[in-house]
Formats: C-alpha cells, sequence, structure tokens
C-alpha cells in the first residue's frame, strides 16, 4: 500500500469552502478537477464526523440509492431501512430527518448522471422550492467537462444553482520539495516527469528513486500508469483515438496546425474543436510569439501543458511495441541520453512561468512569452524568455540554459546580441537576464543571474 502523502498547499480552496459553508442558507458547491489531483482529499480535509460523504460508481441509480442510504445511516441511523424509489424520495427523506445541518458530499457525481440523467432536473427541483434545507451539498467530479457543463451550460438544469464553482488544478512546482526530499535541480527533474499530480507523487514516493519510478508506474505494461493517458481522455469523451493521436504527433515533434492535420489527412479547420477541448482540459497550449494574438499571426505552435502527458507522449508511446515485449530496460536507457534535454525544455517552461511573481530589477513583470522569427538582420532568431513590466516601460528580455557546465559568461555574450538582433525592443528599458541550473562563478557586470532556487520561490 502507498505511503499516504502529507496534504499540500490547497490554502485557497480550503479557505473558499469553509466560508461557504458557513453560510447561513444551505450551499450548493461543484468541485471539478482532472482526476489524481486530490479532490477527494481536499474534501476529506473539511470532511466532519457528522457529515455524510458517498463515493458514487458505474452501478445502476437503485444501487447507487442503496449505498447512499447506507452512508446516511451512519447520520441518520434506520435510515437504509426504508426503500428510496426515486432521488427524488431520498433527498426529501435525508432533509426531514436532519436535526441540524451536515454536509452531504458526493463524490464522482458523473456516474451517477451517466446511469440516471434526470437528477440534475431533480436537484434543481429540490435547489429551488426547499429553501430551509438542513444540508449544504457539494458535487465533485473528475470529467471536466461534464461538471462544467452541468452548471455553466445556460440549457442545464443546475444553470446558476451552486453557489461556488471551482476547479481543482495540479499543484505548483515547488510542493514537490514539501512530498520529496529534493535538492532544486532534482525537483525540477521530478517535476519534469510527474508534474503536479498528488497522486502520482504519493506513488512515486514509495521508490528509491526516479528511475525506478518511472520503470515500474509508467514503462511496466502493469504499471499503474502505463495507460493514464487512455483513461483520463475516457473521462472526457466517448473515444479517445483522435486525442491519443494528436498529442503523439505534438510529442513527436509536431506543432504546428498544418504540420498535424497533414498528418492525420485531415483537414487543418476540422482539428480546430479537438484542439480546443485539449487546450481547455489542460493537456495542451497554445504558443504564440511575444506581442502577437492569435487572431495576428500565422505562427501558432501547440505544446504539450502537462509535464506527465509531455514525458508520456514523448518517451512512451513512442516505444508502446518495445515495452509490449518487456523491454523496460532498454526503453529507459533511451529516456536517460534524451532526459536532460526533455528537462531543459520543462525547465524553460516553469522560468516563465515564474516570472508574474518575481521581482527582477525591482520590476514586477506580466506574464512571459518566447519570442521566434526574423531578427534585424533578417537571421532567425529565438529568444526563450520576453516579458514586458506591468508599467509597460521595460522589457525583459532572457535566456534560460540547462546545462552541468557553468558557461554564464558565453550564455551572457549570446543574450547581448540578440538583444541587439531583436525587433521588438524599440522605446523599451531593457533588462537582461539568464537562468541557468547551476552557476559556480560571479559575473560582477550582470546581475540578472538565476538558479532553480529562485525560480522554485516563486513557484508555490
Amino acid at each position: 500500500m502507498a505511503m499516504r502523502l502529507k496534504f499540500l498547499d490547497r490554502f485557497n480552496e480550503i479557505e473558499k469552502l469553509e466560508r461557504t459553508l458557513k453560510r447561513v442558507n444551505s450551499s450548493f458547491i461543484v468541485i471539478y478537477g482532472r482526476r489524481r489531483c486530490g479532490k477527494s482529499r481536499l474534501l476529506q480535509e473539511i470532511i466532519k464526523k457528522k457529515d455524510i460523504f458517498f463515493m458514487a460508481d458505474q452501478q445502476e441509480a437503485q444501487l447507487q440509492r442503496e449505498g447512499l442510504a447506507k452512508e446516511i445511516d451512519r447520520v441518520v441511523p434506520g435510515f437504509s431501512a426504508a426503500s428510496y424509489p426515486s432521488w427524488e424520495s431520498i433527498l426529501y427523506a435525508l432533509n426531514n430527518s436532519l436535526k441540524e445541518r451536515v454536509n452531504l458530499i458526493i463524490d464522482e457525481f458523473p456516474y451517477i448522471v451517466q446511469n440516471a440523467a434526470e437528477i440534475t432536473g431533480v436537484l434543481q427541483k429540490f435547489i429551488d422550492t426547499v429553501p430551509d434545507r438542513k444540508f449544504n451539498l457539494i458535487i465533485c467530479g473528475s470529467s471536466q467537462r461534464m461538471m462544467q457543463g452541468l452548471v455553466l451550460d445556460a440549457s442545464s438544469p443546475l444553470y446558476g444553482r451552486a453557489d461556488e464553482v471551482f476547479k481543482v488544478r495540479s499543484l505548483k512546482a515547488a510542493w514537490i520539495q514539501d512530498a520529496f526530499e529534493l535538492n532544486d535541480i532534482e525537483a525540477i527533474e521530478a517535476y519534469s516527469v510527474w508534474g503536479g499530480v498528488p497522486r502520482y507523487w504519493e506513488l512515486a514516493k514509495e521508490y528509491s528513486s526516479l528511475k525506478e519510478a518511472i520503470i515500474n508506474l509508467i514503462l511496466d505494461r502493469d504499471g499503474i500508469f502505463h495507460e493514464e493517458p487512455l483513461r483520463l481522455f475516457l473521462d472526457e469523451m466517448r473515444t479517445a483515438t483522435q486525442s491519443l493521436s494528436i498529442l503523439t504527433l505534438i510529442g513527436s515533434g509536431c506543432h504546428r496546425l498544418s504540420e498535424i492535420a497533414g498528418r492525420l489527412e485531415k483537414k487543418a479547420v476540422n482539428l480546430s474543436r479537438p484542439l480546443a477541448n485539449l487546450i481547455d482540459l489542460g493537456y495542451v497550449r497554445r504558443e504564440l510569439p511575444f506581442g502577437e494574438s492569435v487572431r495576428s499571426t500565422k505562427r501558432t505552435l501547440y505544446k504539450i501543458n502537462d509535464p506527465f502527458m509531455n514525458f508520456y507522449f514523448r518517451f512512451v508511446q513512442t516505444n508502446k511495441s518495445l515495452l509490449e515485449f518487456d523491454l523496460t530496460e532498454k526503453v529507459f536507457s533511451d529516456i536517460s541520453k534524451r532526459f536532460s534535454q526533455y528537462v531543459a525544455e520543462i525547465w524553460e517552461v516553469l522560468v516563465r512561468e515564474s516570472i508574474p511573481a518575481a521581482e527582477i530589477a525591482g520590476k514586477r513583470w506580466k506574464p512571459a512569452q518566447r519570442w521566434w522569427g526574423a531578427g534585424i538582420n533578417r537571421k532567425p532568431l529565438e529568444t526563450d524568455v520576453v516579458a514586458e513590466s506591468i508599467d509597460e516601460k521595460s522589457l525583459l528580455i532572457g535566456e534560460v540554459k540547462w546545462s552541468d557546465n557553468d558557461k554564464a559568461a558565453e550564455n551572457i555574450k549570446i543574450l547581448r546580441k540578440k538583444i541587439e538582433n531583436s525587433p521588438f525592443t524599440k522605446d523599451y528599458d531593457i533588462i537582461p537576464a539568464i537562468w541557468v541550473k547551476s552557476i559556480n562563478s560571479v559575473q560582477s557586470d550582470f546581475e540578472n543571474i538565476f538558479t532553480p532556487r529562485d525560480v522554485l520561490r516563486y513557484l508555490k
């Protein structure tokens, strides 16, 4: 059995939940988010002894009601002795049986909806017609699109009824150091594999090394995460074929819509909605050059946004045939040769994510982007970090490196040449910066050199 991970972060979510549950009138709360991100654990942190927690499953509706009645029986003795032929009957019976307010928490609510679509209408009627309800209702689910649709779709019976709706997101990178005993570099490497999903951390913590965890949890054909993307996609859609295909192509280096469409032999316009869905779910991100918008640019790139999914589609999906023959060591050997380059990409993303929380050169900054295109000399130019200051007077321009060798002086020289050749710097005060894996010497004439410790400080 996996060692239980200590509860991390979620301060805002707990404060929000507790504040809502203390209102004079009973509340209806909707919580959703990707599987394994800690929704159930969050609820367990606020559950009191008198509260009712029911984990729905894929059984028929009558068996679900019987299961719920048994959970209610702990708070209302004898409740399960009666028969409840409808969801309406069990809700009204519970309300009439309670003497003080409790919390009724239904986890994996989409499973109930699948077998009893009428429950949304039943809840609407109950909420609208019983103003003096004696329980707060919290529904929770891993199907992000279904949960959003239940309360945000104007055609849904529950539209506008929720007092609070919030998404439980992955944890920020720095929290991984609280889960594992890792130095700053090891934390970046571990986050590059597991991302911010607490359950991944919990199971990986059982192994003595990152290598052992990767082999046993991901590469092994019987590993618990070997088919993880398929499970995640099936939470959201009837078939995972198209999503798996798109992420496989992005993971193998196809980042332009035209490239993806060409490989799938489909029209680009037919992929707009699937890509938009993957972006909404947090699995893909759209990258634009600094200073350009979706409408103004034709240089949009699509990248896998989640580190675990990125790792999977970079190294696992492309080696499925070898892994079926149990050649995990061979696959891991290939991963080892390319791992540093892969981590460098995640490190670059983390650097950009940290910029809005950081104060650099005495200034605060807007979200950072990359820039790529033709430089002033008309030759191809790429810049890892470009961010405008909040006062819109300065521009932060930086290079991000992940190397065991201290090449700060060389990196500074390259950066200064890039700045001179950048076509977007006019009228700005330029603040140069570099981010490196480690540094063993100090450049006296260059102030803004940052390491993983600096970045992780802002990712918590």
